[in-house]
């Protein structure tokens, strides 16, 4: 028993032992925790009775206090000091900030930002000082700001790269001047243009690569890279040509086309770029179906049908389908159906790759027009832009007659960037039109230089402004001058006569010229006013009245006639005509095919020494083949001219000039005594082919062929004899042709030669011809 009991204190002693060693070692860890911790130091405060701002000068000190946040008595402390240090420094004013303490007052001083002087590039030389000052920010006689500086230089950077200059490197620096002011100088670096070496399309089937860089805008490098900057690379310009591309395809009824990626590779000598377009074309669908429901009790289907000109089996374009809604919502104002909406529902047939289209006429919301304010033309008259709207102030409202009015601004060619959009007016069922432009140059001052093998050398000097006193008229001058020819031309155009769709021109011209016939020289002078107005969708007539004078003089040939015409002296010519001009080759059904037909007639005898009945007429039939890499032409010209009673015309008044290749101007037709006459009727038939030839498209040079077939004839001569050659013989030529899209001006090189000609006829082999404005 005393054993156990021991054994029992035995353990209990051991126990206690443990115990006070585990409280001993947690006593030892606490009071090592407790030393070994950061203990919180009292923070160190300031009281101030008194603030003192040095070193402002444009800064008032109550301004300097406000940013400061710190008031006489106020007790702060050291982090709220760096706290005001900081909102100083922020504000933008002061290059250098300082706060110090100085027992109860406390000093604040600043030094402010200096004021620019000036603003200056240096370096530029692609692009001038007037343009890089409306890119930037800082402006003289303000604050300098260096962070406004360095955006400046971001974006003059970035003006750059717009133009294919990828290394350009933009510094600004200061230099300091008097008065705490400093000049801002912007060094820059242009770098050189980064090329397009490469072009290229993945996916494409239908057109070749060849037909495709003709639609975009970014153009390979070529032999006149240092004049053609398209083929400089701008990555904007991707975008743009993806969207062409896109629009290329759908208006001839790809409508899956989509471009999948557009990559743009730098070459490994970073001297180049790679382009290449990833295409997906898919199948050409044509119309199926063309159907017209109403919605509205008042429109009639059929009627609606009627105006439709797309017909089952054309190329699908979604543009046919927009022209065609334009007709119906025309045709629902002229019934007075408001409010009326077309809208096409489109049904897909890929069986037979086709597309029905049904125009399903509904009641659109009643939504009136409210106003419609114009800001920022300050040159152009409101009434000049306003003219271009269908829609006035109380109309209904029509989305689509507002993208039409967008698209007639921009057209104008008088503003750099137009934007017409439409926002909720005063009431829900209102909207106002705002439209918001941005004025261009308009106009121009050319001096040109020109050599034909018909007038040699000659140089020309034009004028010409299209928005002549913001009024939106045309006012023209030129004067051209060669070796045998001076011509002297005004011409003015009111495109809005009496504030409706009726275009008034008035036309004057004095021209003196020995190069119809070196035996002879001609004076010819016209006054001619005129109204040109729409007949149709594609069609213009023009009425007008031309006072003319002409005369023939210093004949010494022997040809009796020319010398009795010359005899006749100066005569006067008052006549009354019309001009009739139906086009279809840029928007007509089928894209790759159009006609022009322009014909008129003039009726002399309202006074003067003649009296005539003159004709004309030019059709002209175009379209692409080979998928468009083809064009064929075919052209047919006409003319006649009838003098009534006692009248007899002369070679002044006769038709004399070129009528097919292959000949001299007034080289073919009726001769007397060796001399050509010129004649009454004229007749040609002009059939070409233009092709490519193998050449990157960037040079611009194609070929061609052509055959024409012609003649001149009926000649009424004053005396006896009569002249030879005075009934119908054709004159049939063939030829290539050579044709350069110069940055100097079209360049056209024929070399022809005549299977049937005439006797007294003169040939021409070869033609060139070139105009330049620089």
């Amino acid at each position: 028993m005393n054993v156990l009991i021991a054994l029992r204190d035995v353990q209990k002693a051991r126990f206690s032992f443990k115990s006070f060693v585990a409280q001993s070692l947690i006593v030892f860890a606490v009071v090592l925790a407790c030393f070994a911790a950061p203990r919180d130091a009292s923070a160190q405060t300031y009281r101030f009775t008194d603030v003192t701002i040095e070193g402002n000068q444009r800064i008032e000190p109550g301004t300097i206090l406000t940013y400061a946040g710190i008031a006489r008595g106020q007790t702060v402390s050291a982090g709220q000091l760096n706290e005001a240090y900081q909102r100083i420094l922020d504000s933008g004013l002061f290059e250098t900030v300082e706060i110090e303490p100085r027992g109860s007052r406390l000093v604040i001083k600043v030094r402010e930002y200096p004021t620019i002087n000036r603003i200056a590039f240096e370096g530029n030389r692609k692009i001038k000082d007037d343009d890089l000052s409306g890119l930037v920010e800082s402006k003289s006689r303000q604050v300098f700001s260096p962070s406004t500086a360095e955006r400046d230089a971001a974006s003059i950077s970035e003006a750059y790269v717009q133009n294919g200059r990828v290394a350009a490197r933009v510094t600004p620096k200061i230099i300091r001047r008097s008065e705490n002011r400093v000049d801002l100088v912007f060094e820059i670096f242009e770098g050189r243009g980064i090329e397009i070496q490469r072009v290229s399309f993945v996916g494409n089937k239908v057109y070749s690569d060849r037909r495709l860089r003709r639609v975009v805008g970014s153009k390979q490098a070529g032999l006149l890279r240092a004049i053609i900057n398209r083929d400089t690379f701008v990555e904007d310009r991707l975008e743009f040509d993806e969207q062409v591309l896109t629009d290329f395809y759908q208006s001839r009824g790809y409508v899956d086309f989509r471009v999948t990626g557009t990559n743009a590779e730098l070459a490994r000598e970073r001297d180049a770029y790679f382009v290449t377009f990833n295409i997906q074309e898919g199948q050409q669908f044509r119309f199926g179906r063309i159907t017209t429901t109403s919605e509205v009790p008042e429109a009639t289907p059929a009627h609606f049908q009627n105006v439709l000109r797309i017909k089952p089996g054309v190329v699908y374009s979604p543009s046919l389908v927009e022209n065609s809604i334009a007709r119906m919502e025309r045709l629902a104002i002229k019934k007075g159906i408001d409010f009326l909406r077309v809208e096409p529902r489109i049904t897909r047939n890929d069986r037979d790759l086709t597309l029905d289209v049904e125009f399903q006429l509904v009641r659109g919301p009643r939504v009136f027009v409210e106003r419609i304010d114009i800001e920022g033309n300050t040159t152009t008259l409101d009434r000049v832009i306003r003219r271009q709207f269908d829609t006035v102030e109380g109309d209904p409202f029509n989305p689509r007659q507002i993208r039409e009015t967008a698209e007639r601004i921009r057209a104008l060619g008088y503003f750099s960037d137009a934007d017409v959009n439409a926002r909720e007016g005063s009431r829900p069922d209102q909207v106002v039109v705002d439209v918001d432009v941005e004025e261009t140059t308009t106009g121009s001052l050319t001096f040109g230089g020109s050599y034909s093998t018909d007038a040699g050398l000659g140089i020309s000097v034009g004028f010409r402004e299209r928005n002549f006193l913001g009024r939106g008229q045309t006012l023209a001058a030129n004067l051209s001058l060669s070796g045998n020819t001076s011509n002297y031309a005004i011409n003015f155009i009111e495109p809005a006569f009496l504030g409706r769709d009726v275009a008034f021109a008035f036309s004057s011209s004095y021209v003196e010229t020995d190069g119809d016939n070196s035996l002879y020289d001609t004076t010819y002078a016209n006054l001619r006013p005129g109204i040109t107005f729409p007949v149709a969708e594609r069609s213009r007539l023009t009425l007008y009245y031309s006072g003319s004078y002409s005369d023939q003089g210093n004949y010494a040939g022997a040809s009796p006639t020319l010398a009795a015409e010359a005899a006749l002296g100066g005569q006067f010519a008052s006549a009354v005509g019309y001009r009739y001009v139906f086009d279809s080759r840029d928007n007509g059904l089928n894209p790759n095919a159009g006609v022009l037909i322009d014909t008129g007639m003039e009726f002399g005898g309202l006074g003067g020494d003649q009296d005539y009945v003159k004709s004309t007429l030019r059709v002209v039939g175009e379209t692409r083949v080979l998928n468009e890499e083809v064009t064929l032409r075919g052209i047919l010209e006409a003319g006649s001219i009838d003098f009534k009673g006692s009248t007899r015309g002369r070679a002044v008044d006769r038709f004399t000039q070129k009528v097919i290749r292959g000949f001299e101007p007034n080289g073919m037709g009726p001769v007397q005594a060796g001399e050509h006459l010129g004649g009454n009727l004229f007749a040609a038939a002009k059939f070409e082919a233009e092709f490519p030839l193998g050449l990157p498209a960037e040079f611009g040079i194609t070929g061609g062929a052509f055959y024409d077939i012609g003649s001149i004839w009926n000649v009424d001569t004053i005396v006896p004899p009569v002249a030879q050659s005075v009934g119908f013989e054709a004159r049939h030529v063939i030829g290539l042709s050579l044709f350069w899209e110069s940055p100097f001006g079209p360049i056209r090189m024929d070399f022809s030669k005549a299977l049937q000609k005439e006797p007294g006829d003169i040939e021409r082999q070869f033609d060139f011809s070139v105009r330049t404005d620089f």
